[in-house]
């Protein structure tokens, strides 16, 4: 039995509408999965082996920054959370089998940096989908004289999904958004033989914390990047009813002072003020950068501090490096 052709289709529009609507699905933003970041390591971890390599020496990148959209990275670290671990431990397996090919074909696979660096941050001006690399070959050390050096950039968008490599100067990277939840540190292993034991990461890393205080006003959370006090979490209690967060160099032991022992944090850096009659948490920086919640704040005089209102469950990043939280206490 023949089917009745709808009025659509008899008058040639049918195949029209059906092609727009599969337009307007195609065209609508999508987000990454963890397989698409697993595999774009991979990937550009076996090109910097065909661009960085020569005679026997096998030569790799041991620094990869992964920056993604914003809400791309808030969906990884809310709904996903801890995925970007995992995908560390998948592709850090997948690396030492792959050096370990070559070096069953003769070649010389030793390690330019004793160590592994994966950063996972953002750009606000990236789109659904977008994501960037930039690969350093050294970790460990930063000379003068290599700052200036432009680096390495390959960046696929969203809309065509072909990579495009660009010479960039490393000032861009003051347009990234670091996170200290996404950075991960794994020792170098000599043997080839991936141990997940060896993952550092700033969440993960358990550490002696205060004692709840009573009658708390709100906790401060925090870790830090440098090495003495890496992978260890520092709390403070806000007793008072107006605190100064401040940095290493801070010399004031007052108990309304909270001391970040970091050299990423200005002295001082911010002015935290509870209003009683409103119930509620404020915020003026001082500091060179500050970003409350993915918006930077305006950085304000001492002498006429600039409120902003500081939520529970907030994140404030100090000059893009160092993390703190607000939380109830």
């Amino acid at each position: 039995m023949k089917s009745k052709q709808s009025f659509w289709q008899r008058i040639g529009l049918h195949d029209f509408f059906l092609k727009k609507e599969a337009e307007q699905i195609d065209a609508t933003p999508s987000g990454l999965t963890p397989n698409d970041v697993y595999r774009y390591i991979i990937e550009k971890f076996k090109t910097s082996i065909s661009e960085l390599s020569f005679a026997d020496r096998i030569v790799f990148y041991h620094e990869y920054i992964i920056c993604l959209n914003p809400e791309d990275y808030k969906l990884f670290m809310e709904n996903k959370k801890g995925i970007f671990g995992i995908i560390v431990h998948e592709s850090l397996k997948q690396m030492y089998n792959l050096l370990k090919e070559y070096r069953g074909l003769g070649k010389t696979v030793e390690p330019s940096a004793s160590r592994w660096i994966f950063r996972f941050v953002s750009a606000p001006e990236y789109s659904r989908g977008d994501i960037s690399f930039i690969g350093k070959l050294l970790p460990d050390s930063a000379p003068s004289a290599q700052t200036a050096e432009n680096l390495r950039v390959t960046f696929i968008p969203r809309q065509t999904g072909i990579a495009q490599t660009f010479d960039i100067n490393p000032d861009i990277l003051k347009d990234f958004h670091f996170y200290s939840d996404g950075y991960y540190e794994v020792p170098y292993r000599e043997d080839l033989v991936f141990d997940e034991r060896q993952i550092k990461t700033t969440p993960g890393a358990a550490a002696p914390t205060q004692t709840p205080v009573r009658n708390a006003l709100a906790r401060f959370e925090t870790i830090v990047p440098d090495k003495e006090f890496a992978g260890k979490k520092i709390e403070y209690f806000m007793q008072a009813d107006e605190i100064v967060v401040s940095g290493k160099e801070e010399t004031n032991d007052l108990a309304n002072f909270f001391r970040i022992p970091s050299d990423w944090v200005n002295t001082p850096h911010l002015r935290i003020r509870f209003n009683r009659d409103e119930n509620k948490f404020y915020l003026a920086s001082f500091g060179e950068k500050t970003v409350l919640n993915e918006k930077e704040v305006s950085r304000s005089d001492e002498a006429n501090p600039q409120w902003t209102e500081l939520p529970f469950n907030s994140r404030i990043l100090l000059n893009g490096i160092v993390g703190v939280n607000i939380f109830k206490p």
